[in-house]
């Protein structure tokens, strides 16, 4: 029995003796982002254990990397697109490590970071950027959905699955991402909607980063934070410091348990900052400052993390060489395996389109064929090599 199907849920008390149903303040987000580097921990915390912190700052240098190799594919004409996460490899990187491999991750375009996190081959990853091949990987066997380039559509899939897995009885969570400008969008708000009243173990993370392309966060809403608009559905929201690895993790992994014990979704803000412009093909220095930037730089997730190993006597300069060549080697195989031309088939491009291709997709096929049967007869006429 559903919650509409109950007796009396639909019904209203008269105006004098109404009261809301559920109490708000326990779903009220943070009053301040939730910290725990460098601020030995907060709100009665420990301070974060140190093997984890080491992973995920070893993971935080390889991201970083990442980032910076995939924007010079850009470059070299490797990449068609890539929108880059530096600046927010915390969020990224918290969000790929704290899921079970049952569960599942619903990345937005810009979260190639956060997928290569969860496992996936990083070229895989970026095929679509390139222009290859439908996705690159396999959803179903990875548990991520394809990147997703229109704006939250992502986010009504997440709570779809979500809620399908916990009527077989399945304990799967799915978390989906998405960035500030994702939040005005319909999808967003039809997704919250639903996933609260069906409960469903959903998780939402919105990685704040300050503009929607060029658009202010205040040009977009007028609520007191993201997280804020958890409270209008009926779930908790929570506000983290999205560049601090540590809370951003910590956050999430207690949505993530939550939604898998039964508690129902939850919406997590991390507000964080783009360094880089939308993607190549913007321009960030025509609605942004050059002083604005440079003051998140000083709040970078790298060297927050960093100090806070330092500090702890967890990280020396070894350390932190030893973790950039592993980045270095990372980027290197990246590089070597993008340069090299991909092998094509031109009849791919009517596979895995429908489970059962429509008619006119197989006259299509045969067409392009005959076109290839036709090519190859005249390229052996002339001497030239056989497809």
């Amino acid at each position: 029995m559903t919650v509409l199907e109950q007796p009396g849920a639909h019904r209203l008390a008269p105006p004098a003796a109404w009261r809301p149903r559920l109490d708000p303040a326990p779903l009220l987000p943070d009053e301040r982002p939730h910290r725990l580097l460098g601020v030995g921990g907060s709100s009665g915390s420990d301070a974060p254990d140190g093997e984890l912190l080491r992973r995920l700052y070893g993971l935080l240098v390889r991201g970083r990397r990442y980032n910076e190799q995939a924007t010079a594919l850009t470059k070299q004409g490797r990449l068609a697109v890539y929108p880059s996460s530096t600046g927010q490899e915390a969020a990224q990187v918290a969000a790929g490590d704290v899921l079970e491999e049952r569960d599942w991750l619903f990345p937005s375009y810009r979260d190639t970071l956060a997928a290569v996190t969860r496992g996936l081959d990083p070229v895989e990853v970026l095929s679509l950027l390139r222009g290859d091949w439908h996705n690159g990987y396999d959803p179903r066997t990875t548990h991520v959905a394809p990147l997703c380039t229109p704006l939250a559509t992502q986010l009504p899939h997440a709570v779809g699955l979500a809620h399908a897995a916990r009527l077989r009885g399945e304990d799967t969570v799915a978390l989906a991402m998405v960035g500030d400008g994702g939040t005005s969008e319909g999808d967003f708000h039809e997704a919250l909607n639903f996933a609260a009243v069906w409960q469903a173990p959903a998780v939402f993370l919105v990685q704040n980063n300050g503009f929607a392309i060029s658009v202010p966060l205040e040009k977009q809403t007028a609520a007191p934070s993201l997280a804020h608009k958890a409270v209008g559905y009926g779930m908790p929201g929570r506000l983290v410091d999205g560049n601090d690895v540590a809370a951003v993790r910590e956050v999430l992994a207690e949505a993530v348990e939550r939604a898998r014990a039964g508690g129902g979704p939850t919406l997590v803000e991390a507000v964080t900052y783009r360094l880089e412009a939308h993607t190549n093909a913007d321009d960030a220095t025509r609605y942004r400052s050059a002083e604005e930037v440079e003051a998140w730089r000083a709040h970078d997730p790298l060297l927050l993390v960093e100090r806070e190993l330092r500090a702890r006597k967890l990280l020396d300069d070894a350390g932190v060489r030893e973790a950039r060549e592993d980045a270095d080697r990372m980027a290197a195989g990246l590089r070597d395996r993008m340069n090299r031309e991909p092998e094509l088939a031109p009849t791919d491009l009517f596979a895995e389109v429908y489970a059962e291709p429509t008619q006119q997709l197989r006259q299509q096929e045969q067409q392009l064929r005959a076109e290839l049967r036709a090519e190859a007869e005249s390229d052996g006429t002339a001497g030239g090599a056989q497809r």
